[in-house]
């Protein structure tokens, strides 16, 4: 009736009944009426506005429910493909239904392989499509588009997100998506204000007008690890892609709950590399601000729950951990850790570091000091402070020496105090216990489990 050139029509409709039943274990009405809408949506939409995307794979939404990069493309390349058989078996051909779909991908903070996800999502979709044999190459042209993950963002120390949002644009720029939304660094909160709107549609604006990111056709191209990293990932994709369509396709898998089972596994192993920090959530389980309160900022309704797959943030056990320190901490105040530096300055400095560190993600107040001479200078400011935990810092050579001491004044004037030693002894351990020595805290140490047992040990729920 405007009389508007339908080719330059562009958008998309978020049609994706396979990733609704890998979330809600079932599909929306049945298999064959919601992949029908495919039919009805090609013939209503396809052939009226060519450039418009009706059907998409929504990859963002697994990783986000804790999948490993390879399982996100494989499962996405997988839910296309379904959406592709079930069509042309209807009489469309896949010329009518390539160039309609639409790839949303997460891309998260490991930059190198989030690029590398981009640029093996677009090869190995065009080898997909090439098996179909399309009139036309152009059919096999991948349609993308990134949105920046939730999965790696945080409560704590919630700037940090913007950081992460920036290397996430520019991975999903150089990478070679069509489009980017980057979200604001506090939806993990509240819902977001015109400020971080602005903010995160900013980083966009810089990535294009400032750093022309968007000039320069595949900027990774020749890149050796880049390329190495391209290569070697897309064999590990389309392995896993070829399984799951050698078992029926992934309909089928996730029916059998195969789907589930394996992006279960993958959740555990993320969990768990979480919570020993071999994956860094900055301000969250290393480094925090432990001067930073959430508790009364908080606005955001509970999060929807799913009898299939669950969308969460890798940072929600350590956020409930020290939500519930702060909670307690209105009546109680703030738990206190004493930092007992005594002996070699190098060793007691990088054991109280790691300490503050350590408790300082469950947001306890940690009491620093200068470093004792002798036990009595440091065990009067002890009384003096009255902490929770008193963690004495020094070599493992020089803690015969310090600890027994130190625990036995600790226990004589105040036995509710745990006494810790920084480190793991090996040699000294069990006469360190017999001393009064209740526990050690070293980097081996499961960090998420161990604040968890501390926490239940002050009363704190």
């Amino acid at each position: 009736q405007q009389d508007i050139d339908k080719t330059k029509v562009t958008g998309s409709f978020d049609y994706d009944p396979i990733t609704y039943l890998l979330l809600h274990n079932k599909f929306w009405k049945s298999k064959e009426e919601d992949l029908q809408e495919i039919v009805y949506l090609q013939q209503n939409i396809g052939k009226q506005l060519p450039n418009f995307n009706y059907i998409s794979s929504n990859g963002n939404i697994l990783h986000n429910c804790g999948t490993t990069i390879v399982q996100e493309l494989a499962y996405s390349l997988a839910i296309a493909n379904e959406y592709i058989v079930f069509a042309t078996e209807k009489g469309l051909s896949i010329d009518d239904i390539a160039p309609h779909i639409q790839f949303t991908f997460s891309i998260a903070s490991n930059y190198f392989m989030e690029i590398a996800k981009l640029r093996v999502g677009r090869m190995l979709w065009a080898s997909i499509v090439e098996a179909y044999n399309p009139s036309v190459a152009e059919a096999g042209k991948i349609n993308c588009y990134s949105i920046s993950s939730s999965w790696n963002k945080t409560m704590y120390d919630s700037n940090v997100n913007m950081l992460r949002a920036t290397t996430e644009g520019m991975a999903a720029a150089i990478g070679g998506t069509d489009a980017i939304l980057l979200a604001p660094f506090d939806e993990t909160y509240k819902d977001a204000d015109s400020f971080s709107q602005r903010l995160a549609k900013n980083i966009q604006v810089i990535l294009k007008e400032e750093a022309h990111f968007d000039k320069v056709n595949d900027p990774a191209a020749g890149s050796y690890y880049i390329e190495n990293l391209t290569h070697s990932m897309a064999n590990e994709v389309w392995n896993l892609f070829l399984e799951i369509e050698n078992t029926g396709g992934l309909i089928q898998s996730a029916m059998q709950g195969k789907i589930k089972e394996a992006v279960e596994a993958s959740c555990q192993k993320r969990n768990m590399d979480i919570a020993t920090r071999k994956i860094v959530l900055l301000g969250t389980n290393q480094y925090p601000n432990t001067n930073e309160s959430m508790i009364d900022k908080i606005s955001l309704k509970p999060i929807a729950t799913y009898k299939g797959l669950q969308p969460y943030r890798g940072a929600i056990p350590f956020e409930e951990l020290r939500l519930a320190t702060e909670k307690w901490a209105k009546k109680h105040g703030r738990p206190k850790v004493f930092l007992f530096k005594i002996g070699n300055l190098a060793m007691r400095q990088a054991r109280a570091g790691f300490i503050s560190n350590f408790f300082g993600c469950a947001g306890y107040e940690i009491i620093e000091t200068p470093g004792y001479k002798t036990a009595e200078e440091g065990l009067k400011d002890v009384k003096y402070s009255n902490p929770h935990i008193v963690v004495i810092c020094s070599s493992d050579e020089e803690y015969d020496t310090f600890a027994p001491e130190i625990t036995e004044k600790i226990k004589s004037f105040n036995p509710s105090i745990r006494s810790v030693v920084a480190g793991n002894p090996v040699d000294s351990i069990e006469k360190l216990k017999t001393a009064g020595i209740d526990d050690f805290i070293h980097v081996r140490l499961n960090v998420l489990e161990t604040l968890r047992k501390y926490n239940k040990l002050l009363g704190i729920e």
